[in-house]
């Protein structure tokens, strides 16, 4: 293990731009963990922060952004020996992913089902797991309720989609961009999405939309303005689900709203419901395999770049250039 592997490198706080291709020593392994040969990483919104100094967690410099991976077990360590050498896994690892070689707690790692390939695997753990979690315990969202996604053309929310239909929901999708709604339309099958920058009232464009009685769940991986608009148009026992802020803007609840409509406002920290409740967590995760296996959801990969090129991958999202996921092809080994 002593041949220096290929990493994408912040070596300084900054822009993607400021991100470097380096070889660098192989991550030493440790109890509790396996090595995994990275054959393809997601790119999520956390990478955009953390190269900034911007997320909630903070590696010492230098590190590679990439916090989930899929690739082939290369070493095992003591007390992970539930996997094997030349086992197919995806993996959690919150930072360091964009590299030929990632070390994966064995609690954070999930066998890759069959037939499943590697980028897509590489997009699948994160944003499904997010959802899953939003949807299933937080929102308890129930067959022939309605739904209605925010931020519906990003990563969690195309799986938030596929989800809720799994589910028995109806959804109604909003984003700011028509064309990219077009494209979430024809995907998906749906029959109502808002366009957020055309319309004056998201509480006006909801009720419209559902005959005047509101929507019983709302995912929102957005925050700001949307947020407050949200607490307006939800159903008797609405759940508003705080998924993220990637606008930039931390909101806040208004309560008399939430006591007018008996609504409640759900916080979505899928990480520590993970590590808190794993059984639970891996049942989620059976149902997910189930649906992918019934081609019910699958992740929606717009852009995929290769490792020299996981700078533009992060760029991609930051600029909104994305539909669904984009993924860095680490390695193209079988």
């Amino acid at each position: 293990m002593c041949k220096g592997v290929k990493a994408l490198l912040c070596k300084e706080h900054g822009p993607p731009e400021t991100l470097v291709v380096e070889d660098v020593d192989p991550p030493p392994l440790s109890k509790g963990t396996v090595r995994v040969g990275v054959r393809a990483a997601g790119v999520n919104f956390p990478d955009t922060l953390i190269i900034e100094g911007k997320y909630q967690f903070q590696p010492p410099l230098p590190f590679s952004p990439g916090g989930e991976v899929a690739g082939v077990v290369l070493e095992v360590g003591e007390g992970a020996e539930r996997f094997a050498v030349g086992d197919r896994v995806m993996g959690l690892t919150g930072w360091n992913g964009f590299a030929e070689q990632v070390i994966v707690p064995h609690t954070k790692a999930l066998p890759i089902p069959a037939g499943m390939e590697f980028d897509t695997a590489a997009c699948f753990g994160m944003t499904y797991g997010t959802v899953a979690h939003a949807l299933i315990q937080r929102g308890r969202l129930q067959p022939g309720e309605t739904l209605l996604v925010h931020g519906a053309s990003g990563g969690v929310g195309t799986a938030a989609i596929e989800v809720g239909l799994a589910m028995g929901a109806k959804v109604i999708a909003t984003s700011g961009s028509a064309e990219k709604l077009a494209v979430l339309a024809d995907a998906y099958d749906l029959q109502d999405t808002i366009d957020t920058s055309a319309e004056p009232s998201l509480k006006d464009a909801v009720k419209k939309r559902t005959g005047g009685r509101g929507v019983d769940v709302v995912f929102d991986p957005v925050g700001g303005e949307l947020f407050e608009q949200s607490l307006r148009c939800v159903a008797w026992d609405g759940r508003i689900l705080v998924v993220g802020f990637a606008s930039g803007t931390i909101p806040s609840a208004k309560a008399n709203l939430m006591l007018l409509k008996g609504s409640s406002v759900v916080g979505v920290f899928w990480g520590a419901y993970a590590t808190k409740d794993v059984a639970g967590n891996h049942a989620n995760f059976e149902q997910l395999f189930a649906w992918y296996r019934e081609g019910k959801i699958a992740p929606r990969i717009s852009n995929r770049y290769p490792l020299a090129d996981g700078a533009k991958a992060i760029r991609a999202l930051i600029d909104r250039e994305v539909i669904g996921k984009a993924v860095v092809i680490v390695s193209d080994e079988a």
